[in-house]
This record gives C-alpha cells, sequence and structure tokens, in this order.
C-alpha cells in the first residue's frame, strides 16, 4: 500500500523548510515500520535547493530567491509556483538498486507525459526526464534527485507544469550548461497546472515503482 499525501498546491503552498521536516518525520516512521510507503505531492514558494555536488559557481549570484543547501545527490535546481514536486518515502527491496530507482522514477515520469501527448525522453548519462529537438540540445521538464537511509528513500523528482522559466537563468540548473528547461504547458501550447497532473501521478506511481519497492515483494499467505 502507498499513502498519498496531496497538500500545499496553488495557494497553500509549502515552505522547503517545512516540507524537509515532514520528510524527515515520515522518513523515520517509514523505516521504523509505523507508516506505510508515503509520496507528498506539493508545490513550495520560489526556492533554489543545492545538492551535494553543487560548486560555488553554479549558484545564483544576488536575487531574492533563497538557496538551502540539502543532503540529496545532484546540484542545484529550482522548485516554485507551477511546478509539481513528489517526495517518495519508500522502502526499496533488497539488494538495493538506487539506479533501478531513479530509473523507475523517469519510467513514471514519462508515462505522466505521454499521457498528456508529450514524448518525453532520456538523456545517456543525464537523469531526469527530457524533450528532445532535432538539431538542437534538448530540454529538461522533470529534474530527480534522491537520497536513501536505512533502506528508505527521500527527496523525489519535480515536473515542470505551468511555472516561470526565468529562476533557472540564475543558476546552472543541476550543472548542465548545454541544455535548456521546458514545461508542459509550454510544450502544450495550454496551461497544464500541478493539480492537473496529481492523478496522473497516483495511478501510475504503485505500478512502475513496485519492481523496487519492499512491500511488493510480500507473498500472501
Amino acid at each position: 500500500m502507498v499513502d498519498y499525501v496531496v497538500t500545499g498546491l496553488s495557494a497553500n503552498s509549502v515552505s522547503y523548510s517545512t516540507a524537509l521536516e515532514r520528510q524527515r518525520a515520515l522518513h523515520a516512521a517509514v523505516a521504523s515500520g509505523r507508516a506505510p510507503d508515503s509520496v507528498l505531492l506539493l508545490e513550495h514558494p520560489s526556492v533554489y535547493t543545492a545538492g551535494k555536488r553543487t560548486e560555488p559557481h553554479e549558484r545564483p549570484v544576488g536575487g531574492d530567491i533563497p538557496v538551502i543547501d540539502v543532503d540529496r545527490g545532484g546540484k542545484i535546481t529550482w522548485h516554485g509556483p507551477g511546478q509539481l514536486v513528489g517526495y517518495p518515502i519508500v522502502r526499496l527491496a533488497d539488494p538495493i538498486d538506487v539506479v533501478a530507482y531513479v530509473r523507475r522514477l523517469e519510467d513514471l515520469l514519462l508515462g505522466v507525459l505521454d499521457a498528456f501527448g508529450i514524448v518525453g525522453s532520456r538523456v545517456a548519462g543525464r537523469s531526469g526526464v527530457w524533450i528532445s529537438r532535432p538539431g538542437a540540445p534538448p530540454d529538461k521538464i522533470a529534474a530527480i534527485g534522491i537520497r536513501v537511509a536505512d533502506g528508505v528513500t527521500m527527496h523525489g523528482f519535480s515536473l515542470n507544469c505551468s511555472n516561470d522559466l526565468e529562476p533557472y537563468r540564475a543558476i546552472v540548473p543541476c550543472g548542465i550548461r548545454d541544455a535548456g528547461v521546458t514545461t508542459m504547458s509550454r510544450e502544450l501550447g495550454r496551461v497544464i497546472t500541478p493539480q492537473d497532473v496529481v492523478e496522473t501521478v497516483t495511478a501510475r506511481f504503485a505500478s512502475t515503482l513496485a519492481p523496487s519497492l519492499a512491500h511488493s515483494q510480500a507473498v500472501p499467505a
């Protein structure tokens, strides 16, 4: 069973620090067996989060958007209104395969995009989901950055739905200079909000991620 906690969408966005505390508390509960696998789905007010591999030159210079250092993998990225953020707090099956888990998160996001008529793709050597364009660099539409402790995941993915792309101009998104960013709304030419996407994410999550989850291996008596 996966418990989906949909909170903080649209005008009720959740600050990154508040969401991080919720993640940590939920992680402890899942790791100890006191809570089922869970997924937080929300929006944040505008914020930069810098993963452990972020270099000084990749950070923003000036501006009013806060920068928060976090314990996930990867580099710096932006979260904000119009972007759906998902934090799966789930126990991975043994032997733990972090790369396989990331690939399945990509499968989830590729399936969500496909449901809206958007053809996403992978880029070799890079995590996340991309929009490939003939003769041009790809644009990133979804980012992934995770941490695994005590066999349970934290952090997760962000999917650009209807957000402004201007904040990305102040950073080197995910440490990648030779690619751009895009949104579902931009690709479709109509507004797609995070609320529009939540149902599709929850409908596809369990089936897509099941091979990675410990509970999926349970055999009924």
